[in-house]
């Protein structure tokens, strides 16, 4: 037994840091380090003390540095993502503008419901050095401070005041980081002077300790009764989300579909829940989906949404199903099962799953249904065929497009290979045209639509991928928008030997924005470089030169022909390999598949093409489920 009355005098941030080495998660009876290590970019709000620390605990803690520190808080969640919640890593700026930077990745995780640590220092609890470098000062409240910023974005957040209070909120935090439930970001502000006062901790605090996740059972009045509502229906449905792969629930899913013969459609963050082939497979459903999970989901008089939060692009702005439909959600969060007066089934996915099969016993839906939703199916793998094709059925050229390019490389990757991407108009495009060969092996950041999360998040989800299939590559796709937003842990993957594939599409600007302004009878102006406000004629960046100075290997490619070849060369590469290269930024788009969307138009305007777009986007307001 453990003696509680020893202690170990050590300061706030040695403290914490040996805490978080002394964490352990046990998962399908393997145990590794809880906490992967972390990223890092110092200042003086963070080098002298917790720097100290995490100096002595290298070799447990790795440390990674960052060369922004918003990507290197996405690196982290991208890593957390790719190994399915079960660790995480932290991320530590020093104070002001390095902590406000962290904000956006926070909202990424909390949005996306993702553990990641983030630490940052703070102005001095004594206040006698006030104002300091990078304060930021409210004259009527000296309290706040720009980590009072975190409080909306994060699941947990604490300011550390004194060095006891690590006792009860840094396992606080890891809980938090842990739980399904309330997964998310965890925040705790660290003052400079805090970070170095000393403590006699009680020994115990540092005593190894096993993690494991928890499985919530279901209510079993509640599976009663979303199993009496799914049997009563002759058109059902299930929607898969992201959190039937963080329940580990892919195969009891997919057994659930099959015994009673339910047609399967996927949000963005649920892609890959499903194989392309499996014949109940419908394909991605909503705003960015595809015309036979949509027209199953309208046609349903039931809905199983399994996992998903059911955000607007996966609801069509809730006019992507009949009003008449009864819903029935399982999600290990309270909010997300009860949405939209849903039949609740508060649990873990897989262990609901099993509940339901049970309850459920001798259902099957109509052969006919099943059938239909084949033929969707197969209606949609066909147009796919010809959407990816780099030439028509007459055998000319067609524009080079994002989906030509996203069938490519889904063509010439290996199948558990693993793809990033995130916002603008890839995501719609990956979501339409991909076809998954592997469970869980497509990361789309959708929840927050994060420009600049694709590098950055996939240098940190290839550190996941390298612990356990190293042989497999990190692919990412990415615009020329996001690029330019945020690019340099290109170098960062370079120093570190995290070999990652980027593909940059070059569309000239910010295309699919510029597509919806377009679609509302709004004209180009201030999304592509050449309807901005410029002193010069625009002109194209040299993507592969720029990726050869940050030390990766590149090249530049004008054809879907050279990107095939260009990618069996980035695939034998030993490092980082960019291949850059232009697409339409007005043809070529995926225009099918895609439901409603509320998109606030201008209801008075001097423009008949605006004014018409108004018009048209409030009769397809009709169809909206009202909340009920």
């Amino acid at each position: 037994m453990s003696d509680t009355s020893a202690t170990i005098r050590l300061t706030t941030a040695q403290a914490l840091v040996r805490h978080l080495a002394a964490q352990f998660i046990e998962f399908d009876g393997e145990r590794v380090r809880l906490c992967a290590g972390g990223f890092a970019i110092f200042g003086h709000g963070n080098v002298t003390c917790l720097g100290e620390a995490l100096y002595e605990h290298r070799d447990a803690l790795p440390l990674w540095r960052g060369q922004n520190e918003q990507s290197m808080a996405l690196a982290a969640i991208g890593y957390a993502k790719q190994k399915l919640r079960r660790r995480f890593m932290f991320a530590t700026s020093s104070i002001g503008p390095g902590a406000a930077n962290m904000v956006t990745a926070a909202g990424v995780a909390h949005s996306n419901r993702l553990p990641v640590l983030l630490m940052s220092g703070d102005t001095y609890v004594t206040r006698l050095p006030d104002p300091v470098l990078q304060q930021v000062e409210h004259f009527g409240d000296p309290t706040i401070t720009v980590n009072d910023a975190f409080r909306p974005v994060t699941r947990y957040w604490d300011r550390i005041s004194h060095p006891a209070q690590l006792i009860q909120s840094l396992p606080a935090a890891i809980n938090t980081l842990m739980d399904p439930a309330d997964c998310g970001p965890a925040f705790l502000s660290l003052p400079q002077d805090v970070q170095g006062y000393a403590y006699d901790f009680p020994a115990v605090f540092f005593e190894e300790r096993i993690h494991r996740i928890r499985r919530q059972m279901p209510d079993a009045h509640e599976i009663a009764a979303a199993a009496e509502i799914v049997k009563s229906a002759k058109r059902p449905v299930i929607i898969a989300g992201g959190g039937v792969q963080y329940s580990g629930a892919t195969a009891e899913l997919t057994a659930f579909a099959e015994a009673h013969r339910i047609p399967v459609v996927e949000t963005i963050a649920g892609r890959a829940n499903f194989l392309a082939e499996h014949p109940l497979n419908c394909g991605a459903v909503g705003v960015t989906g595809t015309n036979s999970a949509n027209a199953i989901c309208e046609d349903a008089d039931v809905i199983l949404a399994v996992g998903t939060r059911l955000q607007d692009f996966t609801t069509g702005s809730w006019t992507a199903f009949d009003k008449a439909a009864r819903f029935v959600a399982i999600n290990v969060g309270r909010v997300d099962a009860s949405k939209h007066l849903a039949q609740p089934v508060v649990g873990d996915a897989k262990l609901a799953i099993e509940s339901l099969t049970v309850a459920m016993s001798g259902y099957k839906a109509p052969d006919d249904w099943a059938s239909l939703a084949g033929e969707r199916r197969a209606a949609w793998n066909t147009y796919v065929d010809g959407n990816i094709s780099p030439v028509t059925k007459e055998g000319s050229n067609r524009p080079m497009s994002y989906a030509q390019v996203v069938g490519a490389v889904n063509r010439l990757c290996d199948a558990e290979d693993r793809v990033v991407s995130a916002a603008g108009g890839l995501p719609a495009e990956i979501a339409a045209n991909w076809r998954t060969r592997s469970l869980a092996s497509v990361d789309v950041e959708f929840g927050f639509s994060c420009m600049g999360y694709e590098i950055a998040g996939g240098w940190g989800a290839r550190m996941g991928q390298a612990e356990t299939a190293p042989n497999k590559d990190t692919i990412i796709l990415v615009g020329d928008g996001s690029y330019l937003i945020m690019n340099s842990d290109i170098y960062s993957s370079v120093l570190s030997g995290h070999k990652l594939i980027i593909v940059v599409c070059d569309n000239g600007g910010f295309a699919v924005i510029n597509k919806l302004q377009n679609n509302t009878g709004n004209v180009s102006y201030n999304n592509l470089f050449e309807d901005c406000n410029i002193a010069t004629e625009p002109f194209p960046v040299d993507f592969a030169a720029h990726a050869r100075a940050m030390g990766a290997e590149s090249e530049a490619v004008g054809s879907i022909a050279e990107l095939e070849e260009a990618f069996a060369r980035a695939k034998a590469a030993d490092k980082t390999y960019v291949i850059a290269l232009q697409v339409d930024a007005y043809e070529g788009w995926t225009d099918e598949g895609h439901t409603w969307w509320e998109c606030g138009t201008p209801e008075v305007s001097n423009s008949e093409a605006v004014r018409k777009a108004h018009a048209d986007w409030e009769d397809g307001r009709k169809r909206q489920r009202a909340g009920v």
